[in-house]
């Protein structure tokens, strides 16, 4: 692997084929040890940290976690938007991230297609679909001839459910699930073999939301394509994908096939997401126990933790004590059960000791504030202007502790004070200059 990373760094054009693992699988894309900061000295914020995964030519690789993660960071980072602050990301075994060729730039463009996840803003308002459609075949010169290129774009358009009378309108005059169908076709006619579709679904209705996927899953079979498929629904993760990456603050915690994840969710955080996955029965939604992943129960201080194998596949982020938990649970055979349905009928257990504390705690709190206390900006406003009037009010608010009321009060009432003695005060010099 070293010798074609060496190839890789010098390599202008991209090969037929990428390299095979020790199962026979060709590697399309890896990413390696990739970090990705935003910002620069103290501000500097690391979205995206020591992430290292394959994806294998022809399948779907999905990448979930909760807003917020870094799985569109990444699915950027692929495309060469955002570029690398550590690591490399191999394209076929040929190094695609940093500084390289313009003709291998535009390999990569021409292979690798995104479709991004809001269908309105991801479309130029201005331009027809026809053109919209068109762009990249006139970018790379993709058409013989009119004919040619008039053929592609009416067949595209046909082949993701809709009409060529559709082309000459404009992106505004279509429904969500047609925009997608749209910025789907403006990807599919460049004849990538890489997809990366960033919740491709997310915005679109729940009707809607199986059509765009039957369609994504009709393109892979007839055009062999492999999809980098970002998602935080693992619902429909579980429909789509042949292996999931979990990826948890920017770090990969867990990669895994589907089923073999959903059988074997090993890290407490791929365990939290699953369990979150709404039940369609509403009796068995309103008893389940929701799992809930507390990073403090990781004790890294010393052991420090690995991106490990532990057989079938199955990749797991953790120290040397926690891997060696999560080995013994995956080789027992027995599936892991991330839901938990409460009996109704049971007895409720008592809360004792440091539990119930916490929990009277929360609710005193919760209690301690009414409802209207919001610290609204016209109590300060208010107060400005008739600061006598706003110290009283401030004064009933802290009696009956509206906390937020009283603040808003009790600063607007001094800011008002602080500017009717800046007022005096100028009026004082200007009536002595007067006199003077």
């Amino acid at each position: 692997m070293t010798q074609e990373k060496a190839k890789g760094v010098r390599a202008t054009r991209l090969p037929e084929h990428g390299p095979l693992d020790e199962n026979g699988r060709e590697i399309l894309l890896s990413l390696k040890n990739v970090d990705i900061t935003f910002g620069k000295g103290d501000d500097a914020v690391r979205a995206v940290q020591d992430a290292s995964f394959d994806i294998y030519k022809g399948e779907t690789f999905s990448l979930v976690g909760e807003s917020g993660s870094g799985k569109t960071t990444v699915g950027r980072a692929v495309i060469r938007v955002n570029p690398l602050a550590r690591g490399e990301i191999l394209y076929k075994g040929v190094r695609i991230s940093g500084k390289i060729p313009h003709a291998l730039d535009r390999e990569v463009i021409r292979n690798i297609q995104m479709v991004f996840q809001d269908p309105a803003a991801s479309l130029n308002e201005r331009a027809t679909v026809d053109y919209i459609i068109s762009e990249g075949l006139y970018n790379f010169h993709l058409f013989q001839n009119e004919a040619d290129r008039v053929k592609k774009v009416e067949t595209m358009i046909e082949e993701v459910g809709l009409l060529p009378e559709h082309l000459t309108r404009y992106p505004h005059e279509f429904s969500g699930g047609q925009r997608q169908r749209i910025g789907i076709a403006r990807a599919m006619v460049m004849e990538p073999e890489l997809v990366v579709a960033d919740e491709p679904i997310s915005a679109l209705d729940v009707s809607i939301r199986a059509q765009v996927l039957n369609l994504m899953k009709k393109f892979q079979e007839e055009k062999q394509l492999t999809y980098l498929f970002i998602a935080h629904d693992l619902s429909v993760v579980r429909f789509i994908s042949d292996r999931i990456g979990v990826i948890y603050k920017g770090r990969i915690v867990e990669v895994a096939e589907a089923e073999e994840l959903f059988n074997y969710p090993l890290h407490p955080y791929t365990h939290s997401l699953i369990s979150a996955i709404p039940i369609p029965d509403p009796q068995l939604e309103k008893n389940k126990v929701l799992y809930t992943y507390d990073p403090s129960m990781h004790d890294y201080s010393e052991d420090k933790p690995d991106f490990v194998c532990i057989g079938h596949g199955h990749y797991v982020y953790g120290n040397k004590k926690e891997i060696e938990q999560y080995k013994a649970i995956r080789d027992a055979g027995v599936p892991v059960k991330p839901i938990t349905i409460q009996d109704p009928d049971a007895p409720v257990e008592k809360k004792t000791g440091e539990k119930a504390a916490a929990e009277a705690a929360a609710e005193a709190q919760i209690l301690a504030h009414p409802a209207r206390d919001t610290g609204s900006i016209w109590y300060k406003i208010f107060s400005f202007l008739l600061p006598i009037l706003g110290l009283i009010g401030a004064v009933l608010f802290r009696k009956h502790n509206y906390i937020r009321n009283y603040k808003a009060c009790k600063s607007g009432a001094i800011a008002g004070f602080i500017f009717l003695a800046v007022i005096l005060l100028l009026l004082v010099v200007l009536i002595i200059l007067a006199v003077v």
